[in-house]
């Protein structure tokens, strides 16, 4: 009788357990849809595993060190392609020594290497934005082809190929 009463506990549980992840789930589903960018915001949450708050931080820092190392007219048709792009760079985490909504790209934008410099580079730049996110900076590198893919998308090749440059 034991063993059968164990087994109904063990199942409440399973079921229990199932019934918190599908809420989780539709929660998720819920902030993505009212994320300031929720096709963008969508595929990075599904590619980084983790919450809208890190997809929009993770987005944010990388459009923050795009904006530091474009010109202001190149960072305008990137912008002009991501609907929501001021959410985005006010969702990137401050960081000590910086201002503004943007500040781990300001910070990063002094210690990020010259135009030859690799995506790891410039990605290392932002790991205390990353940290501060919990996310670590080999996920977030998972973010960069799908935040140039959807500009390609959104704004054409030609402007995708600005971020992307201005991410290496």
């Amino acid at each position: 009788m034991s063993v059968i009463r164990y087994a109904a506990v063990a199942l409440c549980g399973v079921l229990l357990a199932g019934s918190a992840a599908a809420q989780d789930a539709a929660a998720q589903a819920d902030q993505i849809k009212s994320s300031a960018n929720p096709e963008l915001i969508g595929m990075l949450t599904s590619e980084l595993g983790g919450s809208v708050a890190q997809a929009s931080g993770v987005a944010g820092s990388l459009l923050g060190l795009a904006k530091t190392r474009l010109k202001p007219e190149e960072f305008t048709k990137v912008s002009s392609a991501i609907p929501g792009i001021d959410s985005l760079l006010a969702a990137a985490p401050a960081l000590t020594g910086a201002t503004g909504t943007t500040g781990a790209a300001a910070a990063a934008a002094g210690t990020t290497g010259t135009a030859g410099a690799n995506m790891m580079g410039g990605l290392a730049s932002l790991a205390p934005a990353f940290e501060k996110l919990g996310v670590t900076p080999s996920a977030a590198a998972k973010a960069v082809p799908i935040l140039t893919k959807y500009v390609s998308k959104t704004g054409g090749a030609d402007v995708g190929s600005l971020l992307a440059g201005a991410l290496k």
